[in-house]
């Protein structure tokens, strides 16, 4: 096998394993599943080991590549480093990479893979948090129905016409075409949860400026990545648009983009969400060459 297919199994297989956590109950895909655009929708917040609940939405994992910073906070701002976030997080994966390396070494599964990627099977922490890397930047999605209109391959309906030109006018600045993320961090006027008080990008800068300030999510696969926001309080569109046009609580640190708010009809927002559908890429979601590896995690006969 190639190093680098072998490497992207190597590391789809870890991401899949729970032997990542202390409990050998949750895996990376446990909140990154890839019928979700590896995000999840059974609940609002991440769930850990223990049945312990996380403070924030799990985030859907595609295009990273183009993500200068990662999580909703940015605290990380490289692919290599930031799987170690959740893996030694009490309240998620709760392990160390002592115990993963022992784990792995003891493991019939993991020498031969790390053989096959590395040339060698030794197994070391850089090579499994690169093997985890490897495969995550495999997770590209760009073959929504968007893509082939782009490309003349496909049209959009007249609604979908009407949707876009809406989502050019409001929604475009902090939504960028193609990626329809700038991923820098905005304050959307959410009203702080009182029960989950979460500021947001001020943990990481303890800049007053950036207080409530959350990474701004993509607009493609919204079919699949509910619940929105970084808690995960709307599980419908509409609810999130709702919020855009009569909800949004001002502030000083308000995104500029949004101090005037925006004002959508009922149509409107039907056009809107037609457009935001086209951006569901079916042929990512339901990618078999992203889902759990039976060849390597399940027995063999």
């Amino acid at each position: 096998m190639e190093a680098t297919a072998a490497k992207t199994l190597l590391g789809r297989t870890l991401f899949y394993d729970p032997l990542l956590s202390a409990d050998n109950t949750i895996s990376c895909a446990s909140c990154h599943s890839p019928y979700n655009a590896f995000a999840h929708t059974d609940h609002k917040l991440s769930h850990g080991i223990r049945d312990s609940i996380g403070t924030r939405n799990a985030p859907a994992l595609f295009n990273l590549a183009w993500q200068p910073k990662l999580m909703w906070d940015g605290a990380s701002h490289h692919l290599d480093m930031q799987a170690l976030a959740p893996i030694t997080h009490p309240g998620e994966m709760a392990e160390s990479i002592e115990n993963i390396l022992k784990k792995l070494v003891s493991s019939n599964t993991y020498p031969p893979l790390f053989q096959d990627a590395y040339g060698n099977d030794s197994i070391t922490s850089q090579r499994i948090l690169k093997a985890l890397t490897q495969f995550q930047l495999t997770l590209v999605s760009s073959n929504a129905k968007y893509d082939r209109v782009k490309l003349n391959k496909d049209t959009f309906t007249s609604q979908e016409i009407s949707g876009y030109k809406l989502y050019q006018a409001n929604c475009k600045l902090c939504h960028a075409e193609p990626l329809f993320s700038t991923y820098s961090f905005k304050n959307n006027g959410l009203a702080p949860d009182t029960n989950n008080y979460d500021i947001g990008r001020y943990n990481v800068t303890n800049d007053p400026k950036d207080s409530f300030f959350f990474k701004i999510p993509s607009l493609r696969n919204l079919s699949y990545t509910y619940p929105y926001m970084h808690d995960g309080r709307y599980r419908k569109l509409r609810e999130v648009l709702n919020h855009y046009t009569s909800i949004i609580t001002s502030n000083n640190n308000l995104s500029l983009e949004l101090k005037n708010g925006i004002s959508l009809t009922t149509n409107d927002k039907a056009d809107l969400i037609a457009f935001l559908l086209t951006l569901n890429d079916i042929d990512f979601i339901f990618n078999t060459d992203n889902t759990f590896p039976r060849e390597t995690l399940l027995p063999q006969e």
